[in-house]
């Protein structure tokens, strides 16, 4: 029986490629419109055995609506994803490059290829909500004079050529993507060496550099430290810290240490440090 996950965006999406990168090609996955809809669907028991969802970029920056979804949620990390994100000029089969006269493509990867689609000014570029699903309706309608930009994965569900592989400018654009699961479908995770941990500190000076000290004396490499405003509080912040470690623990020992100088510690998952793809 293969694995169900909710991911955001439709078949063919960046998202289904993280999906399959971390549980096989077997994956099932339902897709989701919006963050929320992931977060909700990976959190049922009857609807799925839990969730993709993209919490970085390496050129836009965190995700920081998604953070506050994690921190909402009682969904645990067991694993994260690195993915290279790779356009393609997709066409049906059989069409040229003098034949387009459109490209549809969501406008952040139309973007992304904008030093490729300068080089054809006499295509109109058409925005659209999503990489994939432009793919889709691509090949819905049978165009002739219409190409798409999506992942090579859209084009071998939907049947469509590569026309022109790689046409994103930069080539170290990644998204890292967290996979998610419920406490009771969660197990753990042999060799771990990397934990998501959310805590807040007083108001006291130095509150957050004692923190951080015994963070470092415990010779735990801190990869991510992202602040959020708590609400309702007078100008307190929570902090989302990722750290990776050698030994379990070794991490267990510092959460020992700076439990009593957090006001509030949470634990989103002990996993293994994700591999680029």
């Amino acid at each position: 029986m293969s694995v169900r996950v909710s991911i955001q965006g439709y078949e063919g999406s960046f998202h289904q490629v993280a999906a399959q990168q971390f549980f096989g090609r077997d994956v099932e996955v339902i897709t989701c419109a919006t963050f929320r809809e992931v977060i909700r669907v990976a959190a049922s028991k009857k609807e799925s055995d839990g969730g993709v969802m993209a919490i970085e970029n390496s050129i836009a920056g965190s995700i920081l609506p998604n953070y506050n979804l994690l921190q909402k949620s009682n969904l645990r990390i067991v694993g994260e994803i690195y993915l290279q994100i790779r356009q393609h000029l997709l066409v049906n089969p059989g069409v040229k490059l003098e034949d387009i006269r459109e490209v549809h493509s969501h406008h952040m990867a139309l973007l992304q290829c904008i030093d490729f689609l300068e080089k054809h000014p006499q295509w109109k570029l058409v925005e659209t909500e999503d990489t994939a699903l432009s793919a889709k309706l691509l090949q819905q309608h049978r165009s002739k004079h219409v190409a798409a930009i999506a992942s090579k994965l859209a084009s071998e569900l939907f049947g469509l050529q590569v026309l022109a592989p790689n046409i994103h400018t930069m080539k170290n654009n990644y998204t890292r993507f967290l996979i998610l699961q419920r406490e009771d479908k969660a197990e753990k995770v042999e060799s771990a060496d990397k934990a998501s941990v959310n805590f807040h500190t007083d108001h006291s000076r130095g509150s957050l550099a004692r923190v951080l000290t015994r963070i470092a004396e415990g010779g735990i490499n801190l990869s991510k430290l992202q602040s959020f405003p708590i609400p309702g509080s007078d100008w307190e912040y929570s902090f989302h810290a990722d750290m990776e470690f050698e030994t379990l623990d070794q991490f267990h020992k510092v959460m020992e240490d700076i439990r009593p100088i957090t006001a509030e510690l949470k634990i989103y998952g002990i996993y293994k440090k994700g591999k680029t793809v």
